[in-house]
């Protein structure tokens, strides 16, 4: 396999998960009758630019399919962090109703919800139909389509640049990426500004969360690769920030190479020295991160194996993509963990891709009170935990699994 941005070949593993079904391919009743589709989860680095990528193995369609089940609207502190962000950048760039917002995966609406009570035009990109829909209901417009630089060119022709682009959490769920990042230096106004929001690799390394490795997930960034990306597609990142988002993201703040006008942050240049200092541009920082899941299999694996000696009961929280390849990695089914709860009702009546495990919603919790209730996407697990108080009305305890397993 070739490098996806620089078409280097790839030699060195970052990490091999074994296989899995995609992560968001959950099971229906008619479905989990039917065998499934299991696909290598490996990860390799490039040792010229540091993207680091998964193998080829799984296509587009088979991802984000028309009743794509994550809709990100059912997390308030994902609200929260929306509508800030459309604050924020509202004020930093004097946008208003003679302005234009695009969102590239624009969801079920989450965040242009806030551009239009802010008065400002805009309009969503966004290839899952199940989300488009919700986004559409809200009285959004969208584009129901991958984003592309032929998609790029044809919304240019039509007038309908953008003075701000937002992309949060998608660069890295890109197959093309220099398609995909070069449709912005097209779509945007010549004074106009990208942000892009993706998880930090320092941080998925440095906090074993090996768990937000999936197919759908084609790449996996540092502040070093898509600098070097952006290059060469004609943009430059001008700012950049540190979220406590997933775990620990960077947004970053793109403009035309040849136009734009914001001046370069000191916040570029500290960041790379972070990665530098750590390593990110040198093969010894990847080594050794198999061993680091592998150890945190066992501690998960021991715990369950102990707990159902004891005749403890063990539900899940939370049937996020996450949570599934920590499940599929390892090797957990119904027999060790009864149910997963969600608040999202697509998901309800479903089974867990994989595992098939089934999801409940919250009325299942409170009848069976289990004694351990394991937090899947552990980045919302403040969020969980406020909301499943109750839970120590019968002594129950909560468990997170990532950066290790912890009993709360």
């Amino acid at each position: 396999m070739k490098c996806r941005h620089c078409c280097v070949e790839l030699t060195h593993t970052f990490i091999d998960l074994g296989s899995s079904p995609p992560s968001n391919s959950y099971l229906t009743e008619q479905t989990i009758r039917e065998p499934e589709k299991w696909y290598p989860l490996k990860v390799l680095v490039c040792e010229n630019c540091w993207l680091v990528q998964t193998e080829d193995f799984v296509g587009v369609d088979d991802m984000f399919s028309e009743d794509y089940a994550y809709f990100s609207s059912f997390s308030t502190s994902w609200l929260e962090h929306a509508e800030n962000y459309v604050d924020q950048m509202v004020f930093r760039f004097n946008l208003g109703s003679k302005s234009t917002i695009v969102e590239i995966a624009a969801n079920d609406g989450y965040l242009l919800q806030y551009v239009k009570n802010n008065g400002i035009p805009c309009y969503g990109i966004e290839p899952t139909h199940s989300t488009a829909q919700a986004a559409k209901k809200k009285g959004i417009k969208i584009i129901e389509d991958f984003f592309s630089v032929k998609k790029a060119e044809e919304l240019a022709k039509q007038g309908q640049k953008a003075d701000l682009i937002v992309a949060n959490n998608v660069l890295a769920h890109v197959p093309d990426i220099n398609d995909f990042v070069k449709g912005f230096s097209i779509l945007l106004k010549s004074n106009g500004v990208a942000t892009f929001e993706f998880p930090h690799l320092l941080n998925l390394v440095n906090k074993n969360q090996f768990d937000t490795i999936y197919h759908e997930h084609y790449s996996y960034l540092s502040l070093i690769a898509v600098h070097r990306i952006f290059e060469d597609n004609g943009l430059t990142i001008f700012d950049a920030e540190e979220l406590p988002t997933h775990g620990g993201s960077l947004r970053i703040y793109a403009q035309h190479s040849l136009t734009g006008q914001h001046r370069i942050s000191k916040n570029i240049s500290t960041l790379q020295k972070c990665e530098k200092v750590a390593g990110i541009d040198t093969l010894y920082f990847y080594q050794g991160f198999q061993k680091k899941a592998e150890q945190i299999k066992i501690e998960f694996l021991s715990f369950l194996l102990d707990a159902k000696r004891k005749g403890k009961k063990i539900a899940a929280y939370g049937a996020a993509a996450k949570g599934n390849t920590m499940l599929n990695f390892c090797g957990v089914r119904p027999d060790l963990i009864s149910f997963v709860v969600d608040k999202n009702p697509v998901k309800q009546g479903k089974y867990m891709p994989g595992s098939r495990i089934p999801i409940v919603n919250e009325d299942y919790l409170r009848a069976d009170k289990p004694d351990y209730v394991v937090i899947l996407p552990w980045n919302l697990k403040s969020e969980v935990m406020k909301q499943l108080t109750y839970i120590r009305d019968w002594h129950g305890k909560y468990v997170v699994i990532a950066p290790h397993l912890d009993i709360l």
